[in-house]
């Protein structure tokens, strides 16, 4: 199997781990609609494209119209989905969940889990619907869906809440051979980690640096995930720097 001519939505593809894998989906052969809030980005991000090979749509994931633009932009363009990256995310500074405001709060969770729901809303009708009928739906999870960082309320909720997200879509999508699976990322190098390097609060109140891994990494375990055939599904995977301290944590 190949991702060659697959149509593939990556979300959140502006900046890193997104951007990084829908250049890769674009090398492999795939067609990329790439969408983030930031159109000068994603137009930067496909510039070595064929055309009619990557189709650019600005797109706030936690605005319903926007989202339902998105996916009549796909449809209008490509006429089907056989593969989503639900990728988009962000976060607010670490603090106990009395000194979050609920501003901050709504804001980590309208991207990284009502945005989730629009896009994966959004995929799984196409999928359902098109003819040949299914696709795949890869959420991004976080090592954050298996334990927490230490002031992380709003963040680790939310992707403990994805994971509910992909069972559920797992368990719905059977009957319409959509297939859903969740990668877990640690440490993956990108604008959003770069201070990790610098020092991190661990669970025992100490600070200390962490080991980061190439972006790169984690855009290639998204297009193997892709590779499969639908008959066959990548359930969850864990991709990490090999000496994060995740394996131990607490």
């Amino acid at each position: 199997m190949s991702v060659a001519d697959k149509v593939v939505l990556v979300t959140g593809a502006s900046s890193g781990i997104g951007r990084r894998t829908a250049q890769t989906f674009l090398e492999a052969g795939a067609k990329v609609i790439l969408t983030g809030r930031r159109e000068e980005r994603l137009k930067e991000a496909c510039a070595g494209a064929t055309d009619g090979q990557s189709l650019c749509v600005a797109c706030d994931v936690s605005d319903t119209a926007q989202v339902d633009a998105l996916f009549a932009a796909i449809k209008s363009t490509y006429g089907r989905l056989d593969v989503c990256f639900n990728n988009a995310g962000n976060n607010v500074p670490a603090k106990p969940i009395d000194e979050l405001s609920v501003d901050e709060w709504l804001t980590v969770l309208n991207v990284n889990l009502h945005g989730a729901f629009l896009i994966a809303r959004g995929a799984f009708g196409m999928m359902r619907h098109q003819d040949p009928q299914g696709g795949r739906i890869i959420n991004n999870g976080s090592i954050s869906a298996h334990v927490p960082r230490p002031g992380s309320v709003p963040y680790t909720t939310t992707k403990h809440a994805i994971t509910g997200l992909t069972r559920t879509l797992s368990l719905d999508g059977r009957a319409f051979d959509i297939a859903c699976g969740q990668i877990d990322i640690g440490n993956a190098a990108s604008e959003m980690t770069e201070h990790f390097q610098k020092g991190l609060p661990q669970a025992n109140g100490t600070v200390m640096p962490e080991p980061v891994m190439d972006v790169q990494h984690v855009a290639d375990a998204v297009v193997q995930m892709s590779d499969l055939p639908l008959s066959a599904n990548v359930q969850f995977m864990t991709i990490m720097a090999t000496k994060m301290p995740f394996i131990g944590r607490g």
